[in-house]
């Protein structure tokens, strides 16, 4: 993972200025960006001025992005043409995979969801976050670094479960499950993985974030960018049209 996230963002983004490239896009991710914190019980979202340290990354693959992310910036800042994106979490159409707000969407809809973590995202179409990384070619500045992210999308997972079920006519799950549950069952499920080589169903290190809700706000990509703001709703329903056109969903 960090020769891949590293070492590969460092080789390609330095081929890519050696090819004479006049601008190049970095694609981060929001987990390099400082977490809200409540203010009397309320979370206000954070941008990409929050400050967040290394010692904050909280698993293998948010240390890699983040020390990716270091290079690139360290890389513009000697004068390579590097625009940085932080997308937050890209659901629609096409999600071969799928991503893990995929595989939320499709556990929904086969009613393989009994229960719900109380954690929060900031839910995005994908074809905005696209259109977002050929506007940071066209448009961003260099050295800065954009949030992907919808203004409206900041929902918990509740909140999106309640969407889908009124897009879908199917009824969300009402039970949530406390974190110190879902944390033993991480552990136990990760053990079983080690011994039978198959991915875990509930990563460990998901869950140790799922205590987090990410709010993000994506105000300086719609103002410097114009990054489009499709609605989450949409976003979902796109995502669940594709879902069962594609085989996911079973009968």
């Amino acid at each position: 993972m960090y020769a891949s996230n590293v070492d590969g963002t460092r080789n390609v983004l330095e081929a890519a200025a050696e090819a004479g490239c006049s601008r190049i896009v970095y694609t981060s991710t929001v987990g390099c960006i400082g977490l809200p914190k409540s203010v009397n019980g309320v979370l206000t979202p954070t941008d990409e001025t929050t400050p967040v340290f290394e010692a904050q990354m909280s698993n293998h693959y948010k240390l890699s992005k983040w020390r990716a992310e270091v290079v690139a910036r360290e890389l513009a800042a000697k004068g390579l043409p590097i625009v940085i994106v932080n997308p937050s979490a890209p659901v629609g159409p096409r999600d071969v995979k799928p991503t893990p707000t995929g595989q939320v969407i499709v556990d929904f809809l086969n009613r393989a969801m009994p229960a719900y973590l109380d954690t929060g995202l900031n839910w995005v179409h994908v074809r905005d976050v696209a259109v977002g990384h050929v506007f940071a070619a066209e448009r961003g500045r260099v050295g800065e670094r954009y949030i992907l992210g919808h203004a409206a999308g900041n929902w918990t997972m509740k909140q999106a479960l309640d969407v889908m079920a009124k897009i879908t006519g199917l009824k969300a799950p009402t039970f949530r499950v406390p974190h110190c549950v879902a944390l033993a069952a991480a552990h136990v499920d990760e053990l079983i993985a080690s011994l039978t080589g198959k991915p875990p169903k509930a990563p460990l290190a998901g869950v140790r974030m799922a205590k987090y809700k990410m709010f993000f706000n994506p105000a300086k990509a719609v103002r410097e960018l114009g990054l489009p703001q499709t609605s989450p709703e949409q976003a979902l329903r796109d995502a669940i049209e594709w879902f069962r056109s594609n085989g996911s969903v079973r009968r």
